[in-house]
């Protein structure tokens, strides 16, 4: 196989833009759909729960979560998430896409039901039977990551790939769009059929009982979309690289890819053997890995923890943003199923102007601009804007100032979008050999997941006031959020010079930048002279 590739593999490089490509986009982006509705829905649903029950009598305010809780209720689908990148990575590269393929969409739809359903009405026992099924979700969808980066890029052609697998990503975007739409309509037919007074006419009526189907409808809907697609992910063939360079059966690969392609591929038995006498190569802690792909590794996995950061950060200025150009009232001026409406028409509102637009600039931009170009504009004008917000921040509070606030704000997630949120998820599915690239790229990921830890709890604590009775009940004082702010600024400088370590892998083929092409048999090993010849006598 030195410096030659199979005909198979190169009939998928070279192949032109086909509906088979339309349809695993589909098929792959339905996961992320599923996985971005199932993950952002929660914050649609945070406020209710703490109305239904933390619910204090007499109180001036509507019951709200405990820190600890929320903290937990937000948090735990993150963890996880990491937990099933590392390990479904893993097993995607031992066991084979496919299989481990329908594994993650089983759960995700078993979790996403068991979601909604609780063992008890406490709301102690409530909130455990959500956290510990929201684990088990966050561990299916962790596992979508790295199986559907890899299937993707798998199939695709080497001209249009990037522009694939981040079709795949922004399919992100329409899942967080179809949450808040369904949010929305859920909300209003509840509110039209069970009105309600507001919280400060009357406390207890303005939590009507049925609220309490509300939240639960709204998470398990996510099951839906992903039961949908599980007949089709299970006819999905195994992806080619894997069948010929993991599992060595060449002859396997090209009768799949007959079938995909329609068109006849030779089985190219001559190779097939070569291939199968081939040592597996180095593995992932090996001295070999380190020096072709260490810092590869390193750059992936750093610029995904440093974007994160910044990315789930979002949420912190969120509510204050939304009450800020009064999208949403005060708590009290509203009522339960009220204030779901509001969160959600806020929520899709910016998704659908800054959120869904970036996910496709990068697909209609990244096989021309290339993926480093992308990345490094991205972190560029994210630094600058985080910059812009934390400098000038007491001019952004006043009134009249709000409206730029939002604009500026706005931007910064549009330059994660059509930047480092979809390229670094792209990268790492491209660069790293076919028996790693889905452990490869689950540590990539995982490493991200940590970021957003980092960013959605760590923040939270830190954008809290410097002057403790400022700061949110239950809270420690923090920085503020100017520095905060400041903080974010300097991670995403941080983030464009780890873009540095990163490769450009536009237009080439996976074994080129992989360098599978030029894996030679480990030296001092007693081989046949004729197996590094091209002609041996095949046995077919």
């Amino acid at each position: 196989m030195a410096g030659e590739q199979l005909q198979v593999l190169n009939a998928l490089d070279v192949a032109k833009t086909q509906w088979y490509h339309f349809t695993a986009i589909i098929i792959a982006g339905m996961g992320f759909f599923t996985d971005a509705y199932d993950l952002f829905c929660i914050s649609l649903v945070t406020k209710l729960l703490g109305r239904i029950y933390y619910h204090v009598d007499g109180a001036e305010k509507p019951g709200s979560l405990p820190p600890n809780v929320s903290a937990a209720v937000n948090g735990v689908a993150f963890c996880g998430t990491l937990a099933g990148q590392l390990f479904f990575g893993w097993l995607g590269d031992k066991l084979g896409r496919k299989k481990v393929y329908g594994m993650t969409l089983m759960l995700m739809v078993i979790c996403s039901v068991a979601s909604g359903l609780s063992f008890g009405h406490t709301p102690k026992s409530v909130m455990a039977t959500l956290c510990f099924f929201r684990f088990w979700l966050g561990f299916g969808i962790g596992g979508d990551y790295p199986l559907s980066a890899t299937i993707m890029s798998e199939y695709a052609n080497k001209k249009t790939r990037g522009a694939f697998i981040a079709a795949v990503f922004a399919m992100q975007g329409f899942g967080i769009l179809a949450g808040g739409i369904f949010a929305i309509i859920l909300s209003s037919s509840f509110n039209a059929m069970f009105e309600a007074p507001s919280y400060e006419v009357d406390a207890l009526r303005s939590t009507v009982p049925q609220a309490d189907y509300v939240w639960r409808i709204i998470l398990m809907v996510g099951a839906l979309p992903a039961a949908l697609t599980y007949y089709w992910r299970m006819k999905m063939p195994e992806t080619a690289r894997y069948t010929a360079l993991v599992a060595k059966n060449a002859k396997q690969a090209a009768s799949d890819m007959s079938k995909v392609l329609q068109m006849d591929i030779e089985a190219e038995p001559q190779k097939t053997e070569q291939t199968k006498e081939q040592k597996s190569g180095f593995g992932l802690f090996t001295k070999e890995f380190a020096r072709r792909h260490g810092l590869h590794l390193l750059g992936t996995t750093s610029t995904w923890f440093l974007l994160d950061i910044a990315f789930y950060s979002q949420n912190l200025f969120q509510k204050d943003i939304f009450s800020a150009i009064g999208w949403i009232p005060s708590a009290k001026s509203m009522n339960a199923i009220d204030e779901v409406y509001r969160i959600a028409r806020a929520q899709t509102l910016i998704a659908l102007c800054s959120t869904v637009p970036g996910y496709w600039f990068t697909v209609a931009f990244i096989d021309k601009m290339g993926r480093f170009a992308i990345q490094l504009m991205g972190f560029f004008f994210m630094t600058v804007f985080m910059f812009a917000l934390a400098i000038p921040y007491d001019h952004w509070t006043h009134k009249e100032n709000r409206i730029g606030f939002v604009i500026m704000y706005s931007l910064t997630f549009f330059f994660a979008n059509f930047g480092p949120n979809a390229t670094t998820f792209v990268v790492p599915a491209e660069i790293f050999p076919a028996r790693l690239r889905s452990t490869c790229h689950g540590i990539s990921a995982a490493s991200g997941k940590l970021g957003a830890i980092v960013g959605a709890f760590g923040f939270l604590y830190l954008a809290q006031n410097q002057d403790k009775a400022k700061a949110d009940a239950g809270y420690p004082a923090g920085i503020g959020v100017k520095n905060s702010l400041i903080v974010l600024g300097v991670v995403n400088a941080l983030g464009f010079l780890f873009t540095f370590l990163v490769p450009e892998s536009k237009g080439k083929s996976l074994e080129e930048m992989s360098g599978e092409n030029e894996e030679k048999e480990p030296q001092g090993e007693a081989e046949p002279p004729s197996s590094s010849g091209r002609r041996t006598a095949p046995v077919a």
